[in-house]
């Protein structure tokens, strides 16, 4: 937790759009948090699909966090798709998570979506609690939906216009 008499040593984290320059430091972040990390090529792709929804935290001078995502149309609604976001474990507790989840909310906005949804692992209690502190609500199961055979938690949040 962070104490008060602490905040002064933290620098703001700037939020900018990803580019092709911070995949390498994007893939350590992400090699650095999840069991089954997304591959370079993967994270190349989705910056070609969805540069608009794409974002890195820097601090100090080096890339911290990343968000990426993407824009679902069902024919009914456009909703946003979060598919990825990591804050190295040295910077977490922060607020960075935070600010890039709402950046990626706000484009998603801009771009018509009605909401957001995301998958995140079952056993994955933490995060899932970030994300219902941050009015995302549960709206069912995915059985077996990772490579490990792990379900996911499908999670919602609805904008409000």
């Amino acid at each position: 937790m962070i104490r008060s008499r602490d905040i002064a040593l933290y620098q703001p984290a700037q939020i900018r759009r990803a580019t092709p320059l911070d995949l390498s430091a994007i893939v350590a972040v992400e090699n650095e948090l999840f069991i089954d990390p997304w591959e370079q090529a993967i994270f190349l792709e989705a910056l070609t699909y969805y540069p608009s929804t794409y974002f890195v935290a820097v601090c100090d001078g080096r890339v911290v966090g990343f968000v990426v995502g993407g824009l679902e149309d069902t024919g009914e609604n456009i909703y946003g798709h979060l598919c990825n976001l990591g804050v190295t474990a040295s910077y977490q507790h922060r607020g960075i998570g935070r600010l890039l989840l709402n950046r990626i909310e706000h484009q998603y906005a801009l771009e018509l979506a009605s909401g957001v949804q995301l998958e995140v692992r079952s056993s994955n209690t933490r995060a899932q609690q970030f994300y219902r502190n941050l009015g995302y609500r549960d709206v069912f199961r995915l059985a077996q939906y990772y490579s490990s055979g792990e379900d996911a938690v499908v999670m919602m949040k609805w904008f409000r216009f």
